[in-house]
């Protein structure tokens, strides 16, 4: 089903489409490329965190399902060099940083529908040359599917005339069981190192092994004990490179018996716990959305890897074709 979901302040009109497959319902909005609300059968709350109408998301949402790009995360000093030369990008991040492709990234931006049936749709968008600072027009498309086993499936590409950047990710807030707060959930993460990051949460540049520390997710653990360190919004390095779809975490709740698994192509894991969250108006389900209502799971390349030379790298150049292949997998226990 496809509708009309609101209207952005220039006009243009926002869809909203609603997907059915495989034990799932979505909707997916034009707008941001958001996942604007998400069912599992036999699970009543929705699993991500969502708001109502449309006119909030522009006002309100710190990209509750949106597509982030086209360059996700953080640019320090909102600034990079490419092939020698300077570009300074848009300051969206405490005045001085780059975040999320800056204020009209592609998660702020209404998309066009180029296509949708019962258990998917393809969203479009051209993101000009200068735009936010970044060279090069960039054209991506984002197919988002529901398939069998409880698999939401992303698939994105883009190409671009002029080398740039390119690095996306979907933003959604998970909470698998609808409490007030997800630092009961478990997660587990395979990664042996994270990013260490300054008090503005750019990298440094160092790779901090997990070993020892609050941030050893590898065998599974409760969220709190890394939201315990004061504020849990870091990279996990999965590889230092792109490579076939795997599995990489798990996210569950005891509550519910629900639990999530991600599978990626991509070589890092942004995972942040919601700390900083005060949303008003109340989201689905008349859910308050304050500190850790949800926690974002955003596979995607490292952030500031421009600025990092031993980082895996996010640039994209004519001729070649940037691929991600992620998904989020649900089931529920008895």
């Amino acid at each position: 089903m496809i509708e009309v979901f609101g209207r952005t302040e220039a006009g243009e009109e926002v869809a909203r489409v609603t997907l059915e497959g495989g034990g799932l319902t979505a909707n997916v909005m034009t707008w941001g490329a958001v996942l604007q609300d998400l069912r599992l059968e036999g699970h009543g709350p929705a699993l991500v965190l969502g708001l109502e109408r449309f006119e909030d998301y522009p006002a309100h949402s710190p990209y509750f399902g949106a597509l982030a790009g086209r360059c996700a995360n953080r640019i320090g000093g909102a600034a990079f060099e490419l092939d020698g030369q300077r570009y300074d990008v848009d300051p969206n991040f405490l005045g001085k940083h780059l975040l999320h492709g800056g204020r009209a990234g592609c998660g702020k931006r209404n998309w066009v529908l180029d296509g949708a049936d019962r258990n998917s749709a393809r969203l479009t968008l051209r993101m000009p040359d200068g735009e936010m600072g970044f060279p090069g027009n960039l054209d991506v498309a984002m197919t988002v599917r529901l398939l069998d086993g409880g698999v939401l499936d992303f698939e994105i590409e883009a190409v671009t005339d002029a080398p740039t950047l390119c690095n996306f990710a979907h933003h959604s807030y998970f909470n698998l069981d609808g409490g007030a707060t997800i630092l009961d959930h478990d997660l587990q993460i395979d990664a042996d190192g994270f990013l260490a990051v300054d008090a503005e949460l750019i990298p440094t540049g160092a790779v901090a092994p997990v070993e020892g520390t609050a941030f050893d997710f590898r065998a599974g653990q409760a969220v709190r004990r890394g939201s315990d360190t004061g504020l849990l919004d870091h990279n996990f390095c999965l590889s230092r490179e792109a490579t076939a779809l795997r599995r990489v975490a798990r996210l569950s709740s005891a509550q519910s018996g629900v639990a999530m698994d991600i599978r990626t192509t991509e070589a890092g894991l942004q995972v942040y716990d919601g700390a900083k969250l005060a949303v008003v108006p109340d989201g689905l389900d008349g859910r308050r959305m304050e500190a850790h209502a949800g926690i974002a799971l955003e596979p995607q390349c490292w952030p500031d890897a421009s600025n990092h030379a031993d980082f895996p790298q996010a640039v994209l150049r004519p001729g070649e074709t940037y691929r991600q292949h992620s998904q989020f997998v649900f089931t529920k226990g008895a």
